[in-house]
């Protein structure tokens, strides 16, 4: 008796010390640059909108895509609790479109980071294959301060109209992944691709990551560009990539409006939970 009752204290004991599992929150968002011209849906119209966005869901890490300078900007004053990293994909400085990642510092800290062009040349601005437009990779060394864990958190932004740079830019992706990562630390992918769930250049991802979209227990079916309500489908071109997490136990489109706005975005954010 004593023996068994011994060994009931030890197991309780065991299971206590152990540290509880904090899911981590991640968001992709197309934020849409700030400089074209979308009328009613213009940045200047909506941009509280999508810092409020931010505040209510307050992911620990996020990725955006198509941000200009004044866009990060405003999320940082407007969110004081982030501070982000990314240059802009036309000088490696500021001019034009950043693929930056913001992180919740109560809950993150920076440890490393870098930024490469999905090119033949990926060290300098550069224009690859045949992209219409640069394109660029962010990636970031981060540790949890909650978990006291490190993980890497990777945001791109594939191009909209070269198939081949599309194709390759992925592939050289997958490759920094491959050999930045060798202790095998968990590893989170975030971007709009601009292709579908069953185009082929996702194949050699899919062989490495885990897609969100797949796994998750319930999501929302539905376009992730959706062009301010004109789009209908079922199908998505933005994406959450992951390993080395047990699960993702959420996925949602976070179609909510917010400032009385019916959009904060062309696209609507994507939202994982990772445990």
């Amino acid at each position: 008796m004593k023996r068994t009752l011994l060994f009931i204290v030890a197991a309780f004991s065991l299971f206590a010390c152990r540290p509880a599992q904090t899911p981590l929150k991640v968001m992709t968002f197309n934020v849409r640059a700030g400089v074209a011209n979308d009328h009613e849906n213009s940045w200047q119209y909506r941009r509280k909108a999508a810092a409020d966005m931010i505040l209510d869901q307050r992911p620990a890490v996020f990725g955006v895509q198509e941000a200009v300078d004044f866009q990060l900007d405003y999320f940082l004053e407007q969110c004081p609790m982030y501070q982000c990293v990314g240059v802009g994909r036309e000088d490696g400085v500021k001019a034009g479109e950043h693929m930056s990642v913001f992180y919740d510092t109560t809950r993150i800290a920076l440890l490393d980071w870098g930024t490469y062009w999905l090119s033949e040349t990926p060290d300098i601005p550069s224009l690859g294959w045949d992209a219409a437009c640069r394109r660029t990779a962010t990636w970031t060394l981060l540790k949890d301060l909650t978990a006291k864990k490190e993980f890497f958190f990777v945001n791109t932004h594939l191009d909209h109209v070269g198939q081949e740079a599309r194709r390759k830019g992925l592939a050289l992706i997958v490759e920094r992944i491959g050999q930045m990562n060798p202790k095998g630390f968990p590893m989170i992918l975030t971007g709009d691709f601009n292709v579908f769930p069953d185009d082929p250049c996702l194949t050699d991802l899919r062989a490495m990551m885990t897609d969100a979209w797949e796994t998750a227990p319930e999501i929302d079916e539905g376009p992730t560009w959706h062009d301010w309500g004109k789009v209908s489908g079922t199908r998505h071109i933005d994406y959450i990539f992951y390993s080395g997490f047990s699960k993702c136990t959420s996925l949602v489109r976070l179609t909510k409006s917010y400032d009385n706005m019916p959009f904060v975005s062309d696209h609507y954010p994507v939202i994982a939970v990772l445990e």
